[in-house]
C-alpha cells in the first residue's frame, strides 16, 4: 500500500531524518540534487527566441526523475521540500514543471515546504503552513543560469580562438580571477623600504621590566619610515642613551569589546579556514552533513541550520535557548541584560535569512564527539562557540598608554598595553584576522605598575631594521570576505567560484594563499583589454543586485537579459576581427614585467640567451602560449611560460640550436654532444665507423645465417613442425647514449661528466659478504644499483656518479630489510585470512542446522 503523500527532498541523507518525522502517510524520496539542467551546447538559451530556454535531464537523473514520476501518480498529495534558498525553489520548480508536462500534477495538490532546521518541530511546522513556489524567486534563478550560459558559451569560444591553450571565463569566476591576478601584480611592482623602530628596555622603581618605543624625536612626531637608515638610527639610539627618563603623563581608558555577530555563509567559510585550515568547499560538505542529519540515540537529527545564508538575525527560541545556557554554565555577570539584535549588512539577502547556529544548544561540542567524525565535531565546535558568544556580554578592556621622556619634547617614548578586566565573551570565542596587525600586538602588552614623576632606569636601546611588506595574497577567508565587500557572487556561489578557479589551472595554493598561473594571467589580461566592462567589479556588483531586486519582484526577468544581451553580443562580435598579432602584442606590452624581469647579468630583459641577438616575446601555439626568439627559425630557443628552473627558464639556452659538441673522446677521438630528446637532454658519443672489411664481414656473417635458416626451415616443413625465426640483419653500431641525472642542469655538463655517464653502469665495488660485483646505473625509473642481479633504487641524494662501496652495501641492505618487512607483514595477514576462513564456515554449518 502506498502513502497518499509524496515528500520531494534534494538528498537522500535528508530524506532519511525526514522519513522519521512524517507518519506513515508520507513518503520521502530524493531528487539527488538537480534533476535538469541546460544542455552544455550551443542554443540552449536563445535571445531571438525571448530567451527560451531548453532544459536536459543530468545523466544521472533518469532513475530519479523515474521514481518521483512512478510514486507521483499514486499520491494525492505532493510536497516539494527542497532547501529554502534560490537553488533549492529551482529544483522544486524543475520537479513541478517535468510532473506538469507529463499530466501528472492533475487532480493533486502541490505544495512547497520549507525550513531553516530539521528538527521535529521545524519539520511539522512548515507542513502545517504550505505555500506555493515563489516565482520571483524561480526567475532571480532563471535568469541568472540564462546569464552564466550566455557569457560562458559566448566567452569561452573567443578564448580558445584568440588564446590558445585557454579553458574557459565565467561570468563571476573571471572577476574573482582579475582579483587574485592584480594582487599579484601588487605585489611585483612592489618596492621595499627600509624602516627603523627603536625601543628602549627600562625598568620601574620596583625594577621590573617593560620596554617602550620611540615616537616623537626633535619635537616632531615620527612616521613609520621616517627613520630609514642605520646613521640615523644610530643616532636616535645615542640621544635616548643620555636623558634621565621619567613618566611624564599615564592615560587610562576603558574599552569594551562587542561578539562579532554569528556565522553568515561568508563569514562561515572565512573562520574555517583561519581556525580549521578547511577550504571552502569541505566547509560547506561539512555544513551540510551537519545540516541534514546525524544519527544520535537511534534517530537521525539535524544538528544546525541551513547554511548558505546571509542573515544574522537568530530565532527567538535560539536567542532564549543561548541565554539559559549562558546563565547556567557561566554565571548571570556573563549575560546582557537584554539579548542582542544584529542586522544583515547584506543589500536585498535573498538566502534563507536566518543566521548559521546549531538547532538545539544544550548539545555541546562534548556531548557529540562520540557521534561526529573530526570534521564535523570541530565545525560544530566552531559555529556553537561562535552563536552562543553572539548572545554574551561585552569584553572590558582597561587600556594604559606611558610617555615617558626627560621633560622636553626631544625625545619621548611610549609604552602601551591592556589589561581583560572581564573576559565576557573572550572566555568562549576570539575572532581571528588574516593578516596579524602588529599595534594590536602592541596593546595586548600587560605593562607594570607606573606613576606620573616616576624615575625608570635605561637597560638598553635596541633599534631594529625594517622593510616595508607588500600586501600579502589572498587566502580563501580573505578572497571570500573581498568579494563579500565588492558584492561578487552570493553564499550560495563563493565554493563552487573558488573551486572552478582551481580546477581550471588558473591559480594554484601555496602555503594556503593563491597565486596565479601564467594562463590565469593571460586570459584576465586579455579580458580586461577586450571585455572590460564585463570583468569591471562594479558592473558585476550592479548585476549581482539586478538579480536580487528580480528574486525581490520588482523586475521582469527577460528584460534584465534583453539590456545585458544587446550590449554583451556586440562585444563578442567586435572581437571576431581581432587579430594574433594584436593580441599578442597587448599581451607583451601588459605582461612584459612579469614575464621578462631584470637579468642579473645587466643584459636586456628581452635579450635571448642562445642566439643573444633575438629578442624574446609572447607567441601562442597550438596548445597554448610560450616564449620565443624573433630569430626564429634560425633560433630555436622557446621556454615555457611557468618555469621551474633557478635560472629563470634559461635552461633552453644551451640546448635552443643543439646538438651542442663537448669535445672529441681522448681515447678514439669520437665526438660527444649534448642534445634534447622526448624525455629530456642526453649525452652521445658517435658510433665508430665501420670500415667496409668490416661491414663486409657482418652482412657474410648474417648470410651464412640466412642459408642455415632456409636449411633449417626445409627440415621443419618436412617434419610438420612449425617454422624457425628468421635472424634479424645485424644493424650497423649506433650511437651510444646515456640521460642527464633529474637535477642536472644542461649548462652543468662538461666532456668529463658526460664521458663519465655514458660509462655507465659502472664498477662500485665487490659486496664485502658476497664477493659480487656491486654496479650503479641510470635505468627507465632512474638511478639504480646492481648486486647478485638484483636492482636496487638509488635514493635521492645520492649520486650515480660518486655512489661509494660503504653507501651502496648500506642501500641495498635497507632496501632488503624494508622488503622482507612488507613479505613478512603480507605472510601475517593471509594467515590471518586463512583463519578466519574455517570459522565463518562452521557459522554456516551451524545456520543450516537451526533451520532444519
Amino acid at each position: 500500500m502506498s502513502a497518499s503523500n509524496l515528500v520531494i527532498v534534494e538528498s537522500p541523507a535528508k530524506a532519511k531524518t525526514i522519513n522519521k518525522y512524517l507518519g506513515s502517510d508520507y513518503e520521502v524520496i530524493a531528487s539527488y540534487g538537480h534533476v535538469r539542467d541546460l544542455p552544455p551546447k550551443d542554443g540552449s538559451v536563445q535571445p531571438d527566441d525571448g530567451f527560451a530556454m531548453k532544459w536536459q535531464a543530468g545523466d544521472r537523473s533518469d532513475k530519479a526523475i523515474s521514481d518521483i514520476k512512478k510514486l507521483a501518480k499514486k499520491s494525492k498529495a505532493i510536497y516539494l521540500a527542497t532547501d529554502p534558498d534560490r537553488e533549492g525553489e529551482a529544483i522544486s520548480w524543475h520537479i513541478k514543471e517535468i510532473l506538469e508536462d507529463d499530466g501528472i500534477l492533475s487532480g493533486r495538490e502541490l505544495h512547497r515546504v520549507t525550513f531553516n532546521e530539521i528538527t521535529k518541530n521545524a519539520v511539522k511546522e512548515a507542513f502545517a503552513n504550505a505555500r506555493d513556489l515563489d516565482t520571483p524567486l524561480i526567475e532571480a534563478y532563471l535568469a541568472r543560469r540564462a546569464l552564466d550560459y550566455l557569457v560562458g558559451f559566448n566567452l569561452s569560444p573567443v578564448l580558445w580562438r584568440k588564446l590558445p591553450g585557454s579553458r574557459s571565463a565565467g561570468r563571476v569566476q573571471s572577476v574573482a580571477l582579475r582579483l587574485i591576478c592584480e594582487r599579484e601584480s601588487e605585489i611585483e611592482a612592489f618596492n621595499a623600504q627600509e624602516y627603523w623602530s627603536i625601543e628602549a628596555r627600562l625598568k620601574n622603581p620596583d625594577g621590573v621590566p617593560f620596554t617602550a618605543k620611540l615616537t616623537h624625536l626633535a619635537g616632531n612626531k615620527l612616521d613609520k619610515l621616517d627613520i630609514n637608515n642605520e646613521a640615523d638610527a644610530m643616532h636616535a639610539v645615542d640621544r635616548i642613551r643620555n636623558k634621565a627618563l621619567k613618566v611624564q603623563s599615564v592615560e587610562k581608558k576603558q574599552m569594551r569589546r562587542s561578539p562579532a555577530p554569528p556565522f553568515i555563509t561568508s563569514t562561515l567559510q572565512q573562520e574555517a579556514s583561519r581556525k580549521l585550515g578547511f577550504s571552502a568547499s569541505q566547509t560547506m560538505r561539512t555544513a551540510q552533513r551537519l545540516y541534514e542529519g546525524i544519527e544520535i540515540d537511534g534517530e537521525a537529527t539535524g544538528l544546525i541550520t541551513y547554511m548558505r545564508t546571509d542573515g544574522t538575525t537568530l530565532s527567538q527560541d535560539a536567542v532564549n535557548q543561548c541565554r539559559g545556557e549562558i546563565k547556567k554554565n557561566y554565571g548571570d555577570k556573563y549575560l546582557p541584560d537584554e539579548p542582542r539584535l544584529y542586522k544583515s549588512k547584506a543589500k536585498n539577502a535573498q538566502e534563507a535569512h536566518e543566521a548559521i547556529r546549531p538547532t538545539d544548544l544544550s548539545r555541546t561540542p562534548q556531548s557529540l564527539a562520540k557521534v561526529l567524525d573530526d570534521q564535523q565535531l570541530k565545525l560544530y565546535e566552531l559555529i556553537w562557540k561562535r552563536t552562543m558568544a553572539s548572545q554574551m556580554e561585552n569584553a572590558i578592556l582597561d587600556q594604559v598608554r606611558v610617555d615617558i621622556s626627560d621633560g622636553t619634547d626631544d625625545v619621548v617614548l611610549r609604552a602601551n598595553g591592556s589589561i581583560i578586566a572581564f573576559d565576557g565573551f573572550l572566555t568562549l570565542y576570539v575572532e581571528d584576522t588574516d593578516d596579524d596587525d602588529a599595534n594590536e600586538k602592541d596593546n595586548d602588552r600587560i605593562l607594570p605598575p607606573l606613576t606620573q614623576g616616576d624615575a625608570t632606569r635605561l637597560v638598553d636601546v635596541d633599534p631594529n631594521q625594517h622593510f616595508t611588506q607588500p600586501p600579502p595574497r589572498y587566502s580563501e577567508a580573505s578572497l571570500v570576505k573581498k568579494m563579500e565587500e565588492l558584492g561578487i557572487g552570493r553564499p550560495s556561489t563563493y565554493a563552487s567560484i573558488l573551486q572552478v578557479l582551481r580546477d581550471r589551472n588558473y591559480v594554484i595554493m601555496d602555503k594556503r594563499r593563491f597565486i596565479p598561473e601564467d594562463r590565469g594571467r593571460i586570459v584576465t589580461a586579455f579580458l580586461i583589454k577586450f571585455f572590460n566592462k564585463y570583468v569591471d567589479y562594479d558592473f558585476t556588483a550592479n548585476l549581482e543586485e539586478e538579480l536580487d531586486v528580480i528574486a525581490a519582484g520588482h523586475l521582469y526577468w527577460k528584460e534584465s537579459l534583453k539590456q545585458f544581451w544587446e550590449d554583451f553580443s556586440k562585444a563578442v562580435e567586435e572581437t571576431k576581427g581581432l587579430t594574433i598579432t594584436e593580441v599578442i602584442d597587448h599581451l607583451n606590452e601588459e605582461l612584459g614585467h612579469h614575464f621578462f624581469p631584470e637579468r642579473e647579468d645587466g643584459k636586456p630583459a628581452r635579450s635571448c640567451p642562445a642566439c643573444d641577438s633575438g629578442q624574446l616575446s609572447l607567441k601562442l601555439g597550438k596548445f597554448g602560449a610560450f616564449i620565443g626568439c624573433s630569430n626564429y627559425p634560425e633560433c630555436k630557443f622557446t621556454r615555457p611560460l611557468i618555469v621551474k628552473d633557478e635560472d629563470g627558464g634559461n635552461e633552453g639556452a644551451e640546448l635552443a640550436n643543439e646538438p651542442k659538441e663537448l669535445g672529441k673522446h681522448p681515447d678514439n677521438g669520437r665526438t660527444v654532444t649534448l642534445r634534447r630528446g622526448p624525455y629530456g637532454p642526453y649525452v652521445q658519443i658517435d658510433a665508430p665507423e665501420e670500415t667496409a672489411e668490416e661491414e663486409a664481414a657482418r652482412m657474410k656473417e648474417y648470410d651464412q645465417q640466412i642459408e642455415e635458416w632456409k636449411e633449417a626451415k626445409k627440415e621443419a616443413k618436412k617434419n610438420g613442425e612449425k617454422n624457425p625465426p628468421k635472424p634479424k640483419k645485424p644493424a650497423a653500431p649506433k650511437p651510444k647514449r646515456q640521460g642527464l641525472p633529474k637535477g642536472t642542469a644542461p649548462a652543468d655538463v662538461t666532456l668529463e661528466m658526460a664521458l663519465d655517464l655514458l660509462a655507465l653502469p659502472r664498477d662500485v665495488g665487490p659486496h664485502p659478504e658476497t664477493g659480487k660485483m656491486i654496479r650503479a646505473g641510470i635505468g627507465r625509473f632512474g638511478p639504480f644499483l646492481m648486486h647478485d642481479n638484483k636492482f636496487t633504487s638509488l635514493p635521492k641524494g645520492d649520486e650515480v656518479l660518486h655512489v661509494g662501496l660503504n653507501r651502496a652495501v648500506v642501500v641495498i641492505a635497507e632496501a632488503a630489510e624494508k622488503k622482507a618487512a612488507k613479505e613478512a607483514a603480507k605472510a601475517e595477514k593471509e594467515a590471518e585470512k586463512a583463519k578466519a576462513k574455517p570459522k565463518k564456515k562452521a557459522a554456516k554449518k551451524t545456520t543450516k542446522k537451526k533451520k532444519a
